[in-house]
């Protein structure tokens, strides 16, 4: 491939790209908008109080993550690996599935992690193993409250959302965090 050609298609892809990410960094989130996700936020604190969730996560917690599954590793693993398939087909993975299809595309990702951070079940591979260190796995596990996140793209749904989560409580203690995506395609016309 020459040179030449290579900057021209660099250059077509950046452009391309340009109105996507405007997307995420123009969306304002209006007291309109706020109440829904605060909505929407007592939704996943529903889902994570689910028994099959919170069974899910008590189970994981006697585990531990997978030994030797770091970032790069995680990264390698392919969509269609029996690992993978393992985290979506089991009781809380179906479930998230099930919460998702029931949403009618307003949540577009959802993920469970044990204590340590490390996931338990969810509807699509999620681009990290394990979450501890990240706000949307800290918060909800030491606080025992929700957390929401900035409007950004989601790699793993490939959707620009709004992450919120919240504790996986056993006798009002946080176990785990669920994360849940909410696309901002269901707000555009409510940030104007």
């Amino acid at each position: 491939m020459n040179i030449h050609f290579l900057s021209r298609y660099i250059a077509v892809v950046a452009l391309a790209t340009l109105p996507a990410v405007s997307v995420a960094v123009d969306f304002e989130v209006t007291p309109a908008v706020q109440a829904e996700l605060d909505r929407q936020t007592t939704v996943v604190a529903g889902w994570a109080a689910d028994p099959v969730v919170v069974k899910a996560v008590q189970e994981q917690n006697q585990k531990g993550p997978i030994a030797g599954m770091d970032k790069a590793t995680w990264k390698k693993t392919r969509r269609s690996d029996s690992l993978v398939k393992e985290f979506q087909k089991n009781p809380a993975g179906a479930f998230l599935q099930s919460k998702l299809r029931a949403s009618s595309g307003m949540a577009t990702e959802a993920f469970l992690n044990g204590a340590k951070g490390e996931k338990v079940a969810f509807a699509e591979k999620t681009s990290s193993y394990i979450h501890a260190g990240a706000a949307k796995h800290d918060v909800p596990f030491t606080t025992g409250k929700p957390w929401q996140g900035k409007p950004e793209f989601d790699e793993s749904s490939q959707t620009y959302a709004i992450q919120v989560s919240a504790p996986v409580l056993v006798n009002g203690a946080p176990i785990g965090s669920l994360v849940v995506g909410i696309s901002l395609s269901h707000f555009r016309s409510a940030s104007r």
